[in-house]
């Protein structure tokens, strides 16, 4: 479709084990050599995650693709940790090639917290006010000059037309599996609604992997290989895949939201959820996947408000 940029072939991705990030600690960063080095459970697709001592973790992209994010966190996060309410990881060192390993790496401060989770949630409520409470302020961050939609971020804060093909793809696996026609529906609505072409800051990934909680309360935000400067959007997805239905009345009241953004924001969500749920519909091996997409396509469906 004119107008809609490539995204480009799958990324391929690369394997990357803790003996080879102790090399490239011990050859860049000779001061932490000899720390211990453990992969950190669901440390992400984007990036491989090791924890680097106690108070430390080394994030290495997965793919060239990913690696495009590495000089932009280096640049950004220190802006805008400075103006949020909750912290955000802290590039301390940028490492490069070594070890075998092709591209830039980065070393974080390491932020406690487990990755959220519906059940791990004390209060739902509270959770999306002070989700919402984040990303105000992340809105409310001067936009001038900070990285637009690209393939550093997979468009994010661009059009949902980015990913118009990838939808009718799953629609057409998914008929008669599921009800698509609300889906249809809802998907055609988020494409007509305008954004009013102001930048503003966005996160990208707002996902329950990336929202760490302390004693079941909000306690961190991660992973901003996503982020940049557009249309937010894209922050609303998590509205229906995480949020309770009483939250979600609150988060959007709380940032607040018009018509139009809270349209495309369930579009992203959409996108997202339909593209799971074709990819693993018919993956015994991704059954439970599946069984959790479709739950989040029916939040999707019936929690417009």
């Amino acid at each position: 479709m004119s107008g809609v940029p490539d995204l480009g072939p799958v990324p391929q991705r690369i394997a990357v084990d803790a003996e080879q990030v102790r090399r490239l600690v011990a050859e860049q960063f000779p001061r932490l050599a000899g720390l211990a080095v453990e992969p950190v459970a669901d440390g992400g697709w984007d990036n491989w995650t090791f924890r680097l001592g106690p108070d430390r973790l080394v994030r290495l992209p997965s793919a060239a693709e990913y690696a495009q994010a590495v000089d932009k966190e280096h640049r950004w996060l220190p802006v805008l940790a400075s103006r949020l309410p909750l912290p955000v990881p802290t590039p301390l060192a940028r490492g490069g090639p070594g070890a075998g390993y092709p591209f830039p790496w980065s070393i974080y401060q390491w932020l406690d917290g487990e990755p959220a989770r519906v059940e791990r949630i004390a209060d739902p409520v509270r959770f999306a006010l002070d989700l919402a409470e984040f990303l105000a302020a992340l809105r409310g961050i001067e936009a001038a000059g900070g990285p637009q939609p690209g393939l550093h971020n997979w468009f994010r804060g661009g059009t949902l037309r980015t990913y118009e093909q990838e939808v009718r793809r799953a629609l057409a696996t998914l008929d008669g599996r599921v009800d698509t026609g609300p889906a249809r529906d809802i998907w055609a609505s988020a494409l007509d609604a305008r954004w009013d072409g102001v930048d503003r800051w966005f996160h990208g990934d707002v996902a329950a992997g990336n929202l760490l909680l302390d004693g079941g309360q909000l306690a961190a935000v991660i992973d901003f290989g996503t982020c940049g400067v557009g249309d937010p959007a894209c922050d609303l997805a998590v509205a229906w895949t995480l949020l309770s239905a009483d939250g979600r009345q609150a988060f959007r009241k709380r940032l607040p939201v018009d018509e139009a953004m809270w349209a495309r924001g369930r579009g992203w969500a959409l996108w997202k959820t339909l593209a799971t749920c074709a990819s693993s519909v018919d993956d015994p091996e991704r059954a439970d996947e599946f069984v959790s997409a479709r739950r989040i396509l029916g939040e999707i469906v019936s929690g417009g408000a």
